[in-house]
């Protein structure tokens, strides 16, 4: 393995012991953190597995992720839930799958593991990351995440213990609209055994189906399951061609005389063998003659909802079911459109040459460009290439470079300029592709041999690789790294802004290593392998192998060994041989320039990264041993599922008085929470449950991992600062003396900044050195020099460039070992976008401005019919607004919202009272012209502007002291237009162009505004104000013309309006890239009458009360004459009754001869005469008698 030329000149002997070190000290380079990890950790991993709901318990199950609709399978058993804070009115509904949770280490049952983790207390954390979606037009893009705590759940398989044989913990799998790749990060709650952490790929499969018989099956073809060796082993590699980050199905072709891919929705971690369900034939044209025929599959593409496959000279392609994306069934029926470019004339012509080929070419997004590397031939003599840039916008060419016709001399340099005045070897350049990096803008032209260039017209040739190879292929990570293959399948190593190219396969490390591999009996390594592709993921470099074995063939996905390599050809190559005494002593040099690399100061990450986290725990079990049950799994469910609906909804005009989405979920409940907690502990919780308000929350105060993130947003001057901390190597320090100080401290250890575009962004580095420590601590600010962009929705059109951070001779030479292994040290790269941020938006809250209302006006008067979700403001009184700098210009108003007329886009305006927003009162003069032209009594200034507020992050930029509030905001401009209204919610209607303008025009001479202002800017026609967080206020007019104008009220009450105002930024704002256009409803109540009405009002009102009064005054008269008529009236009436009663008893009494009956007559009509009018005189009683 190593030459005699390695060493230096010696006795054999010495030699000899030497190689013997060099082998121990690389088994201890790259096996000393293995032994390390075995022997305190153990080697545990976690295992993760999809289970639909119907198979939670059963063991060794796996179900594929295809099933993509919420299943209303749970919403029965949230009624059992009456004691709890859930609403059972509510739609609960849950999701189609399960993540099952183990654990394994080396040499020991997974079942005992995962009991004893259970046992000591060890509960996985999950946390689910969705991908951003692509299409921004139909879906909103922001950056979500979901922290998920596992519940323990028992197998249900038949067992003897008493308590459990074997277990595994279960968390639901959310799906979310627009998102069909997602990652599960596995981690450990600190109990337990030690287990690190681990990524899992849980993207769903569009290219299955269920058959009639519920069988799943591939809609791109049959699977197959027998993976014969002759279609991988001596087959050449080849590259893996994906979207990004969002291709949820990868597919890999190149499988020899076979229609064959391998299809993954795991990224390999478990793939299948598909027979591609396509005709194999050939099509001969023109562009594409009749040459050879194959039934490969030779070029294979995946993107985020199709797949395109080559074969021939024929592109097939096959579209997914994705009803996340498209909202609705969408089958491999989905139309593909193709287009020749150029649209008018061909390459070949806009170069000047008859006849060219396209070898390569390269889409940059950013700048619709299309980079072309072209092939011409003249006659006889040798090819040329050139590298041409189509912008496919423009539908313009431009030729960029022409490749020099031969390799350069490097005469022993890594790298050499090319500038046309060096001298060139006789090997003849052969480019085979072009490779662009859109974050730092370098580009790369390979074939046998490497050009290196960040601005398309000035070449960097790297030495490094060796002309006499070829490359076929570049995986690429988009974040500072990229690995070669070449034709005869070496593998190779370059860090992007280097010019050290390194090379990995084959090396004498990668014998050594897979050596130490073999002799621990690894089942990632053979002796019989073959590499089948080679690629990147969560920027860590990926080989896919097929490994032979005692005749028996495996495929795996194992991790590219970059740095234990790397380590090694450092100590290989640089070392030194003392002799001490009678012995040589092995000593190496450690060309890292510092020992120790930390990063401090580093800001809290959600508000650059845009990172939107929420936590649910599962609701907790009233059983002894803890142990969910289906009813207890399938609540969980419900309750994940309804804090990701709420987080969808939450994109409201008004703010809640807890900017958090769960604010509503329990605000009816908060105040029981005691209640609902004593229940739980003596449990007594209905449904064997009890969910716990605070475990479903939204979390804001994310702390830095003490690294860069993974990305970061800038809007318009926004500044991202963090600090780097070296401890030097020995002794780097040495003064100079400089002119007007005597001496000044310097250190060796220097750190660059490079930035990928310096016209757009700016760095500013600072170093203070720590002599004391031997350490230096560099200050870095990165800033948006606001000059590249212009307005933008939020997440759209974002541009793309990137910061990278390199320690001065750090390349590939500085590694800190951790438990998992070397991580290379001293290259940082950060991918940025500036323009408007994802998740950017303003509201309106409410809360603070009824409360800062009631506190200027001491009162605050609601509308009668009181709506929490649009609360009124009185007419009369002021408010002022309270703009808060969350992420936007404060005053700018929201997109929707309700309120006295100023709102902001996208969210609700902020109204609040403050002396100082209001315009002096007016001059006499000016208020009798009012009154004159309006017809109405001055009205009182009613300002209100829009609380800016990125609530999503958790940044209100609303500042409150005790006994006074004090209004925040920042620079910013808007244009408020009143473009709708009515006097009630089914009479409002939009007012036309011409309503809009005079209603809120100052050039309007028709009386129809609707408000003023005092502010004097105007757009650049004067047709409309334009406001500030500086405005004095607005005033209500409601001039003669305008529609509110002369409100009827309704009923008995004072009329009421509703506004329709439309706020936006767009062209009169310059302090953020945001373009914010917010419609939104205001309800004004208490609005003043017209003249007219008021007058006849006060005249029908006086007359009612003047008659009221001469009817008081005419009834009090006449009442006592009334009252002695009505009492004659009545006399009269029973003396006509008397009468009648005596004459009917005469005549009784004339027929009768009995004289009892007679007395008793006569006794009984005494009686009754006497009964009913005992105030006749006795006399008239005794003639009645005797008669």
């Amino acid at each position: 393995m190593c030459g005699t030329a390695m060493f230096p000149a010696g006795p054999p002997w010495s030699r000899v012991r030497v190689l013997q070190v060099l082998w121990a000290l690389l088994a201890v380079l790259l096996a000393s953190w293995r032994l390390w990890a075995i022997k305190d950790f153990q080697e545990c991993t976690w295992q993760v597995v999809l289970n639909e709901f119907k198979r939670v318990g059963e063991s060794g199950v796996s179900d594929s992720f295809f099933e993509q609709e919420p299943v209303d399978t749970v919403s029965s058993l949230f009624h059992m839930l009456v004691d709890s804070p859930l609403n059972p009115s509510e739609k609960y509904l849950g999701f189609p799958y399960y993540l099952k949770i183990n654990y394994s280490c080396e040499e020991k049952p997974s079942e005992d593991l995962v009991r004893m983790g259970h046992l000591t207390g060890l509960k996985p954390l999950v946390l689910v990351t969705f991908q951003s979606p692509v299409n921004f037009y139909r879906w909103k893009i922001e950056q979500l995440q979901i922290q998920m705590e596992a519940a323990p759940f028992r197998s249900k398989e038949p067992c003897m213990a008493e308590e459990v044989c074997s277990m595994s913990w279960y968390t639901p799998m959310p799906i979310k609209n627009g998102s069909v790749v997602m990652r599960v990060d596995v981690s450990s709650n600190g109990l337990g055994s030690f287990i690190p952490d681990k990524r899992f790929q849980m993207n769903i499969n569009g290219f299955l189906k269920r058959d009639q018989d519920n069988n799943i099956q591939f809609t791109v073809g049959e699977k197959l399951f027998d993976l014969m060796p002759r279609y991988f082993v001596g087959v050449s590699s080849r590259p893996l061609w994906h979207t990004v980050d969002q291709s949820p199905v990868l597919i890999l072709g190149g499988i020899p005389n076979e229609k064959y891919v391998l299809m993954t929705d795991t990224s390999f971690k478990d793939f299948s063998l598909v027979e591609l369900s396509i005709d194999s034939c050939w099509v001969g044209s023109f562009y594409c003659p009749h040459s050879g025929f194959t039934a490969t599959i030779y070029d294979t593409i995946a993107t985020e909802s199709t797949l395109f496959i080559r074969q021939n000279q024929l592109v097939y392609y096959f579209t997914g079911t994705y009803t996340t994306l498209y909202e609705r069934n969408r089958g491999s029926d989905g139309q593909v459109s193709f287009e020749m470019l150029p649209r008018k004339w061909s390459v070949c012509e806009q170069i000047g040459v008859t006849t060219c080929s396209i070898i390569w070419s390269e889409y940059i997004a950013g700048e619709y460009t299309l980079l072309l590397l072209v092939e011409t031939g003249y006659g006889n003599a040798s090819k040329r290439f050139q590298v041409v840039s189509y912008n496919t916008a423009s539908d313009d060419l431009e030729l960029l470079y022409h490749i020099p016709e031969f390799i350069p001399e490097a005469r022993g340099l890594e790298f050499l300029m090319i500038l046309g005045t060096e001298s060139y070897t006789s090997t003849a350049m052969a480019p085979k592709g072009i490779f662009c990096n859109p974050y730092n803008n370098l580009i790369f032209i390979w074939g046998n041999f490497l050009l290196q260039s960040s601005n398309k017209e000035n070449f960097i040739y790297l030495a490094d690789f060796p002309k006499e190879l070829s490359i076929k292929y570049m995986a690429r990570s988009f974040r500072g790294a990229v690995a070669i293959v070449t034709e005869t399948e070496e593998i190779w190593y370059l860090l992007e802004g280097s010019y050290r190219v390194y090379q990995l396969f084959p090396s004498k490390g990668w014998q050594v290593h897979i050596s130490l591999q073999l002799m621990q009996q690894s089942s990632l390594y053979a002796s019989n392998e073959t590499m089948l592709t080679l690629f990147y993921e969560d920027s860590k470099l990926y080989q896919l192998v097929y490994l032979m074995n005692n005749q028996k063939g495996q495929l795996v996905k194992r991790l590219m060994p970059v740095e234990q390599l790397l380590m090694y050809q450092q100590h290989t190559s640089r070392y030194d041989l003392e002799r001490k005494g009678g012995y040589l002593m092995l000593s190496f040099i450690n060309f890292c320039p510092f020992s120790v690399m930390r990063l401090r100061s580093l800001p809290r990450p959600q508000r650059y990264t845009r990172q939107e986290r929420y936590r649910a725990r599962p609701p907790r079990v009233l059983e002894r041993s803890g142990f969910h049950n289906e009813n207890s799994l399938a609540i969980y469910q419900g309750l994940v599922y309804y804090l990701l609906w709420l987080h969808s909804v939450y994109d409201k005009p008004y703010a809640d008085p807890v900017h958090d989405p769960t604010w509503r979920w329990w605000e009816n409940n908060k105040q029981d929470q005691d209640y609902y907690f004593f229940l739980a502990s003596n449990w007594r919780s209905s449904g064997g449950v009890s969910v716990e308000m605070d475990s479903y929350e939204k979390i804001y105060n994310l702390e830095s991992a003490y690294e860069l993130p993974e990305r970061i947003f800038l809007d318009k001057g926004t500044e991202y600062s963090f600090a780097i901390f070296l401890s030097a190597q020995g002794h780097t320090f040495r003064t100079q003396t400089e002119l007007g100080a005597a001496f000044q401290l310097h250190s060796q250890v220097d750190v660059g900044v490079v930035l990928a575009d310096p016209a757009c962004i700016e760095a500013s580095v600072k170093q203070e050195v720590m002599i004391n420590r031997n350490s230096v601590l560099f200050s870095i600010t990165l800033k948006d020099k606001k000059l590249c962009y212009d307005q933008g929705i939020s997440g759209h059109h974002l541009m793309k460039t990137s910061m990278t951070v390199n320690v001065v001779g750090s390349s590939g030479l500085c590694f800190q070992e951790t438990h998992r292994g070397p991580r290379m040290q001293g290259n940082l790269m950060v991918p940025v976008f500036i323009g408007c941020p994802p998740g950017k938006r303003l509201a309106f809250d409410i809360t603070y401005t009824v409360e800062y209302s009631r506190l200027k006006n001491k009162h605050y008067f609601d509308c009668v019919h009181v709506n929490p979700e649009m609360p009124c403001f009185l007419f009369r009184d002021s408010v002022c607004p309270v703009p808060s700098p969350a992420q936007f210009t404060a005053l700018l108003p929201p997109p929707l919202c309700a309120l006295p007329p100023h709102s902001s886009p996208r969210r609700l305006p902020t109204l609040f009272p403050a002396a100082s927003h209001f315009p002096p009162s007016r001059s006499s003069a000016s208020r009798a012209k009012l009154i004159s032209s309006s017809g109405l009594n001055p009205l009182q200034p009613h300002s209100f502007l829009p609380l800016l507020l990125d609530s999503r992050f958790g940044d209100r930029r609303l500042r409150q002291f005790p006994g006074q509030s004090v209004c925040t905001s920042v620079p910013g401009s808007y244009v408020l237009l009143v473009v709708g209204g009515g006097p009630t919610m089914d009479s409002l209607k939009d007012y036309s162009e011409d309503e809009i303008y005079r209603f809120n025009s100052p050039l309007d001479k028709t009386n129809s505004l609707i408000w003023t202002t005092r502010t004097t800017r105007t757009t650049k026609d004067s047709a409309f104000h334009i406001m500030s967080h500086e405005s004095p206020g607005i005033e209500w007019l409601c001039l003669e013309n305008a529609p509110c104008y002369d409100s009827v009220p309704q009923g008995i009450f004072a009329p009421e309006f509703f506004f329709k105002v439309l706020v936006s930024n767009r062209g009169v704002d310059t302090s953020t890239y945001c373009n914010y256009q917010l419609t939104f409803l205001l309800h004004i109540h208490g609005l003043p009458l017209s003249p007219k009405r008021a007058l006849f009002i006060v005249m029908v009102s006086a007359s009612v009360f003047v008659g009221l009064v001469i009817f008081y005054i005419a009834f009090c008269l006449l009442w006592p004459l009334v009252v002695k008529g009505c009492t004659m009236i009545r006399w009269k009436i029973n003396d006509i009754i008397a009468s009648e009663s005596y004459y009917t008893y005469a005549s009784i009494s004339g027929i009768s001869s009995m004289p009892s009956l007679r007395h008793s007559r006569m006794g009984s009509m005494f009686s009754s005469r006497m009964t009913e009018d005992r105030a006749e005189p006795k006399e008239a009683v005794e003639r009645q008698l005797m008669t």
